[in-house]
Parts: structure tokens; sequence; C-alpha cells
């Protein structure tokens, strides 16, 4: 029995078929994260077991199962899909013969909720009443489910008493403003009123009924409010609002308008207007704003009546730049199309871009051609010009408020079409314009360089609107590599003045490039490359790279020197002043290239022309440098700057006279002016104070000097154009001390002036014949006359009748022997002595007696001292 079911069960699934695939997949729409798949049943299928859905993400190429376990009927939910990503469907049948082909892939669709139908208008407003009609105003509902608003429907209802009414259709045919009067209304009745939105699913839910509103004329000269205010191009520091005009313009047309802004949170006292003065447009480009503040705003008209009452006030708005956001982006291509361009990746299938100007809709094509794909759009100028001024803004419908705005002004409009011009008709890029040059041997080169050529490029050469080719006058070289090219000419000369054009082309790109050599121009480049040329044959031979010039050394010395090159050991260097040569003691080594001169003692007899010349075998070389009149005189400044410069610090000094203040410099010149100042006061010369000049050392003697002489004193030294200064201090303790010490020189002057002394008259020896008489005088001076005394062999003498000591007048002191002996013989000394002081002045006298008398000369005494001793 077991093995007739088998055979059976064999025999079933042999004549058993797979089935067929699905058809018709089509997925719809659910929550934000499914989508619910329907397909048509496989044909002829028999006992079918179920089916089997697949997902793949647009562009991933991977296919992922919906569900595990076959599923019964054609209609399954797959869950767990991303929202906004798109996705395509696949189904396949399944039997106990195993599992059908795939079928076809679904259309691909976007993961978001199904539509459903709009949430309610609010804020509805009386934008205008007259005798039998008003005008209605309200805002978009929140939530437009998932399509495009298709218009509105308004109600309207009496209160009488009250008590509201029945309601009424006041419009059959939707309306896609949001804005609309009701008519046939009755005069001085109270109504109210509803609205409601349609879109693909349906109409909405009507909004709750409005405040009561009175149907009357109005009257009031100023205007309405305002409407349908929206912000656009919402970023971190600004955005753009729009509005609507009023519907009721009061008594005259409508001038301007007003805008008002407070953040969300802030009181009614706290709105603040945006524009002092009232803007004509609809719109405003409000910036400043706080990054991540919630902001509300609204719209006031104006009139010659007066500014009217506020529109309704936006929704919140926060101040912030949203991840991801783009800006529209202005471009020139290869043709030299201009257009504009935004991109959007935020999009939906029912997304739209919409292009304004000055926030406008486009209805003039003849201008603009827009161009859109995808995710992107694509504003093109037919022909740019003033007629485009203005701003072009783009909005993307169904998305969370994308939009960006672009500005052409004039200056704009006139890069715009500088930069398609340079597209339609390409140039060749320069790196540098045609410019000239000298060269190292005096020859002249003119050269410009292009960013880019390619091998055909090719190059005329123009001068004076004639072509000019490679020859014996012109050397041209073109480095197609580099873009660089050359002209070269030996020389200039006088017919070569005028206008030199490189002209370039390189396939349907051109490029020019000119200079003009005339004139002045001409001549000074002429003459450079002339002197260029001289130059380069000069330095062949030996030859200054820095001509003489002159620096002044620390020690106030004047160094001429100057700095050669190309130099052998058989070039010779000489030196002239004023066409005389210089003898120098050494020989130069030029070493490091630098020959010097050194001038010591500079003064005014330095003075002159010198010159130095450098020959040899292969030529010669001169430098001259005029050290005369207002150059020597630049010298003289330079020379009398270092002197005072090298000036020590004052210092004081006592003297017998009184004090001194002095400074060493370390060499003088009377060009160095020397003035003193005292407490700030220039100093007035007298025999009392003067200045002067000793050597190196500049000094100001005060003479007797007193407590008024005391305070700061200045030494300035003017070199001519600077004045270099010394301070000291002469008070306090420096003042006592000077006085101090010049007190006691001063005495010890007087003392050493008015001591007693021997002026003169004595001999040092005296050799007399025995019985002879001797007599000396001599001068002595003292202050107060000074008390004499003589001694003999340093004992004392008294005059007698034999010695006469006399002292007349105070000025004379007299020694006489009458008639010397032997006894006579000795050491003799005359002592002054007044209170300042004691002198003495020795001599010797020796007595001979003549040969045959049997008696030799008694020696004076040897070791007693000097001729004149002081005490």
């Amino acid at each position: 029995k077991e093995s007739s079911v088998v055979i059976n069960l064999l025999l079933f699934l042999c004549l058993l078929d797979i089935p067929s695939a699905p058809s018709h997949v089509i997925p719809t729409r659910n929550t934000d994260t499914s989508v619910v798949i329907t397909w048509t049943e496989s044909k002829d299928a028999k006992e079918l077991v179920g089916y089997y859905i697949e997902a793949c993400k647009v562009g991933s190429g991977h296919w992922e199962p919906c569900n595990n376990n076959p599923v019964k009927g054609t209609r399954f939910t797959c869950h767990g899909l991303t929202t906004g990503d798109h996705y395509t469907f696949r189904v396949r049948a399944v039997n106990a013969a195993g599992l059908s082909v795939h079928s076809q892939e679904s259309e691909a669709i976007e993961v978001k909720a199904a539509i459903a139908t709009p949430s309610p208008p609010y804020d509805i407003t009386v934008l205008e009443s007259v005798r039998d009609s008003m005008v209605l105003g309200w805002k978009q509902p929140k939530s437009i489910g998932g399509a495009e608003i298709t218009g509105y429907y308004v109600n309207y209802r009496e209160v009488v008493g009250g008590k509201p009414e029945e309601w009424k259709e006041a419009n059959i045919k939707a309306v896609s403003e949001r804005a609309y009067r009701v008519h046939d209304l009755k005069e001085n009745t109270t109504y109210q009123f509803q609205v409601a939105a349609a879109n693909l699913a349906g109409l909405g839910i009507p909004s709750p009924a409005s405040q009561s509103f009175k149907c009357e004329e109005w009257t009031i000269a100023v205007p309405g409010p305002p409407h349908d205010l929206s912000c656009s191009e919402v970023r971190k520091d600004s955005l753009v609002l729009l509005w609507k005009p009023p519907i009721y313009v009061g008594r005259s047309p409508v001038t301007g308008f007003y805008v008002d802004m407070k953040e969300t949170s802030a009181t009614e006292e706290h709105w603040q207007s945006v524009n002092e003065k009232a803007t004509t447009s609809k719109y405003l480009k409000i910036s400043g704003l706080k990054e991540r503040t919630s902001y509300v705003f609204r719209v006031r008209a104006a009139n010659k009546a007066g500014v009217g009452k506020p529109s309704e006030s936006t929704d919140p708005v926060v101040a912030e730049t949203r991840p991801g956001t783009k800006e529209v982006v202005i471009e020139v291509d290869d043709n030299g199309v201009i257009s504009l361009n935004f991109e959007c990746d935020q999009m939906s299938s029912d997304s739209k871009f919409i292009w304004s100007k000055n926030y406008e809709p486009i209805d003039d094509d003849s201008r603009l051609a827009i161009d859109t794909k995808g995710g992107k759009s694509k504003a093109i100028f037919k022909d740019l010009s003033e007629e485009d001024l203005g701003i072009y803004s783009c909005v993307v419908t169904d998305t969370d408020g994308v939009s960006s705005s672009y500005t052409i002004d004039e200056e704009e409009m006139k890069r715009l079409l500088a930069l398609s011009h340079q597209h339609k008709f390409p140039i060749i890029p320069l790196k540098s314009e045609l410019a000239v040059e000298i060269l190292e041997k005096g020859q002249v080169r003119f050269w410009m360089q292009a960013e880019k050529l390619s091998g055909n490029a090719k190059v005329n050469f123009v001068f004076n609107d004639k072509g000019i080719v490679d020859g014996e006058k012109y050397k041209m070289k073109i480095d197609r590599n580099t873009g660089l090219i050359e002209m070269v000419m030996d020389r200039l000369e006088d017919e070569d003045e005028g206008t030199y054009t490189f002209q370039l082309q390189d396939g349907k790109a051109t490029s020019q490039s000119s200079l003009v050599l005339i004139g002045d121009v001409f001549q000074k480049l002429q003459t450079a490359a002339e002197f260029q040329r001289q130059e380069w044959f000069r330095k062949q031979g030996p030859h200054f790279v820095e001509y003489l010039g002159w620096e002044v050394t620390p020690e106030c010395n004047v160094l001429l020197k100057c700095k050669v090159a190309n130099i052998k050991k058989e070039t010779h260097i000489v030196w002239y002043k004023d066409e005389r040569e210089i003898m120098v003691d050494e020989k130069h080594d030029f070493k490091d290239g630098v020959c010097t001169l050194l001038i010591t003692e500079f003064s005014k007899k330095d003075a002159g022309i010198y010159e130095v010349i450098l020959k040899d075998d292969r030529g010669k070389d001169k430098s001259i440098l005029k050290l005369v009149e207002a150059a020597f005189a630049d010298l003289m400044t330079e020379v009398c700057k270092v002197i005072a410069l090298s000036a020590t610090e004052l210092k004081i000094q006592s003297t017998e006279e009184g004090i001194r203040l002095y400074s060493f410099v370390n060499y003088y010149l009377e060009d160095l002016r020397v003035s003193w100042l005292h407490n700030g006061d220039k100093i007035k010369y007298t025999e009392r104070v003067k200045t002067g000049v000793t050597g190196e050392q500049i000094w100001l003697q005060i003479n007797e000097p007193t407590p008024n002489d005391k305070g700061k004193y200045i030494m300035e030294l003017f070199d001519g154009k600077t004045g270099h200064t010394k301070v000291v201090d002469l008070s306090g303790q420096a003042y006592d001390e000077a006085f101090a010490e010049f007190q006691r020189l001063k005495a010890a002057a007087i003392a050493e002036k008015n001591r007693a002394r021997v002026i003169g008259g004595l001999p040092d020896v005296v050799t007399i014949q025995e019985g002879k008489a001797l007599n000396l005088t001599c001068s002595v001076w003292g202050n107060p006359v000074p008390e004499i005394s003589w001694l003999k062999n340093e004992k004392l003498l008294t005059g007698d009748d034999h010695v006469i000591l006399k002292f007349e007048s105070g000025k004379h002191a007299c020694f006489t022997i009458t008639s010397v002996n032997t006894i006579d013989s000795g050491r003799y000394s005359l002592v002054v002595k007044n209170k300042y002081g004691t002198e003495t002045s020795d001599f010797t006298v020796s007595v001979f007696i003549p040969e045959g008398e049997g008696n030799e000369i008694p020696q004076p005494e040897a070791g007693k001292g000097d001729k004149k001793k002081k005490a």
C-alpha cells in the first residue's frame, strides 16, 4: 500500500509544472518605512503554495527578501525600508514543483507616507469689506497630506443675536489663491467663515469657525493689511520675506511697505521695524539674525494718509542654514552660454523647480529658457542685457523650504558678458606681456610668455605695422614648451624707435602684446643699452665693482674705499688728489677686492677731487670722488657726528681757580660746534665762566664757584645736522666735594705763590784768595716780607766787623767778609722764612793761599745737601 502511494506521488510530481511568473507588480506608498505591493497571480498555476517578494534599493544591485514564508493572495506590505530612498520590487511564485522565474521589476518608488487630505487652513482674516462682499485671507495648512493642494473651498454663515446659523457654500469651484471675495452678503450683518483645502486625496477637514466679522463698507484712509506672507532662503543670519499687497488700498495708492520683526518668545511690545524707509518691493531680505533663534514677521502698508494695520504674523521661523543647503550658481560654458544653476537632493516625485525674477513668476520665455533634469535645473539666458538685471530665485516645491537666489547687477552683467566673450572668442592667456630688457653685453631683448602653446602655435613679429623676420638684425626664438617668445637686437639705432608687437595664434585662440618705445622712453633705453655695452667692455679688464666712496672710522679718520674685480698681480692702482699723485707707503694686496686710502686728522685742507686708477695690459678703469662744496660738507658733518659720538661722559675736576667740567673726544675739529647749558639755559661766557679745547679735551671752566653755579650742566656737540649731548649734575655731594677740593688747591696755590724764597744771586761755590774782600748779594721775596738768617756749617752766623750781614728794603740780602782768611772757608746758608714757608740757599767759600806761602786750600765739608732747600 505504501509503495503505491509513493508511486502515485511521483507520478503527480512528474505531471505538475513549475508555475509561471507573476505580472503587473505595483508598489504603493503606505508609511514612511513601508510600501504595499500588489501583483497579478501566475496564470494556470496548479497547487500554488504562495509568493515570495524581494526588494532592491535603486543603484545598489542587491536584492533582499521581504518575507520568509510564502504569502497567500496578491498583496503584501514590505516593512523596514529607509525613508526617502527609492526601491524596486519583484515577485516569484512557488508550488511543489519549485519556484517560478522572477516577475519583471516594478517601477521605482520613494519610501514615504501615502498622501492624505490636507489639514485645515488657519488664521482666517478679512482683507477688505464693502457693503455686500468681504475678501478673506488665510494661511496654508500645516500639513498638505503629501501632495500639492489643488484648491480651497470657503463656507460662511450668518450670526444672528450671537447664534450662528447654517453653513453655506461660498464657492463651488475650488480657488487656488489664499484670498477670496465672498459675494452676496448683507450689509451690517455679522458672519463667520471656514475654509477647507483639497488635494489628490480629497477634501480636508474644514477649519474651525473664524471669529465674527461685520460686513460693512471700510472707509479708513490708510491701506488694509498685506497678506499671504512667506519666508524663503532661510539661512543662519538672514532670510527673504515675501508678501502680497493689501486688497484694500485706502483712499490713495499704496506707496510702500514696512516690515516688523521680533523673537517668537518676545511680547508684543518688542516688535521692531526692520526698514526705516518704506520699500516699494513686495519682498525684503532681512539680515543680521541670530543663529538658531526663532522669529516672527509682519508687514504694514503705507499710502499718503499713513501706515495701515499690520498683517497677520508669519509662523515662527528659525534662523539656520540646514545641512546640505545649496546655492544658485552662475556658469558660463565653453560656448559662452550664461546660465543660472540650482541643484536639490531632497526632491520628492512631486517636487518642481520654480524660477522667478525679483520674486515674481517668469512669464516671458523670450529672455530665459528653463531646462530641468532630475534634481538639477538650469535657467539659460538667451541674450543677457540690462533687461535681465535683477534677483533670480529658485524654489523647490514639496520640500522643506529649499530655495536660493542670485543677484545680477550691472557690474556682474559686465563680468559675465566679458567672460562669455572670452569663451566665444578665446584668447591665449599670457604669463607676461611684451617687455624689454638689456642683456649683459648691451643687447636689447624683447620677450613675452604665454601660459601654454601647442606645437602648432605661430607668432608674427611686427615693427611699426610691418612684419619683421629672423635675420642679421633680429634674432627670434619660440619655445613652445615654456610658451616663451623672444627677439634680440645687438644694438638700438635711432631708426629703431617705434612700436613693437608680437601676434600669437594657436588654433582659434589668439593674443597679442605691444610695446611702445618712442620719445624719452626710447632715449632712456638706448642710452642704458649703450652704457651696458661700454660696461661690458670695461669689465673685460680690471674694473671697479663699487666706485670710490668714503666712511668715517670710529677713530674719526676718513677712509676712502672702493671695490675692484678682475685683478691680477700686474695690476697697478694709483691714487690722485687734485690731479697730483698721492704717495702711499704700502702696496695694495687687493684683499677681498677692497682698496682703501686712510686720511687721519681730517680737516678742510683735505677737501678736493680724489681719483683712483686701475691699469694693466688688459685695460684701465678709474673712479672719481669729489669732496668739494656740498659733498665735502656732508663728509664733515659725518666726521663731526663720529667725533661727537666718541665723547666721553662729563667729568668734574677741581682746580686752584675753580671747578672744571670736561669730556674727551677721539679727535677735535673746529667744525664741531660746542655749546653748554646750565639748568636748561644757554651759558653766556665771561672771564669767570669760559669754555675751551685743550688737545682732545673739551672743557668748561667755572672760576670762583658759588652756590648759584650748582645744577645740571649739558654739553651739546652739534655736527651740522644733529645735536649730541652729555650731562653731568653739579649739585649736592658732587658740588660740595668739588668746592672743598677747589678751596684746598686754592690755598695751596696761594701758599706756593707767597712763601719766602731766594730768587737768585748766590753762586754755588766761591773760590777766593786769602786777604781779599768777599761781597755777595742776592734777591729774596715773600709776602709778608720774610725774615732772613745766615748759617755757617749749619750754625747760626752773626754779623760783626769781619762778617757784615745786611737786609735792605726787604728784598736784597748782602753778605760781606772784609778780608778773608782760611778760617772763613766752609758751607754757608741763607735762610729766608715767612708764614707760608722757609727756603735755604747754600754756597761754599774756599779760601786759598797763593803758591809759595805753604798753605793748602781747605776743602768744604762734603755731603751737606742741595743748593736750595724748602721747608
